[in-house]
């Protein structure tokens, strides 16, 4: 099976990207306890200043499409989506190879 990454794009208000990035960062803490999730990481951009990126591996697709059911990461989306103005999934790649360590 291989790994599957995706690195997405928020846009939020530029006075909302703090509070976007802080719900990400939470629903990152919640990923720590996710069976197949091996990196979720938040990235503020510094030239872009209404963006969040976020960059995630996962073991697979399907535990990464799994993740997003579950109740808590749920209630973030919710809480998420007024801040948000705009989506973009910059890409989905096949991990080949890697080494770091999250936080």
């Amino acid at each position: 099976m291989e790994n599957f990454g995706l690195l997405g794009k928020f846009t939020a208000r530029e006075e909302n990207r703090d509070m976007l990035a802080a719900i990400l960062i939470e629903a990152a803490s919640q990923m720590e306890a996710v069976e197949g999730c091996q990196l979720y990481t938040i990235n503020l951009p510094e030239t872009e200043l209404d963006s969040v990126y976020v960059y995630e591996v996962w073991s697979s697709k399907a535990a990464h499409e799994a993740s997003l059911s579950l109740e808590g990461v749920q209630t973030l989306i919710n809480q998420s989506k007024p801040l948000i103005t705009g989506m973009e999934r910059i890409e989905s790649f096949k991990q080949v190879w890697g080494k770091g360590t999250f936080r």
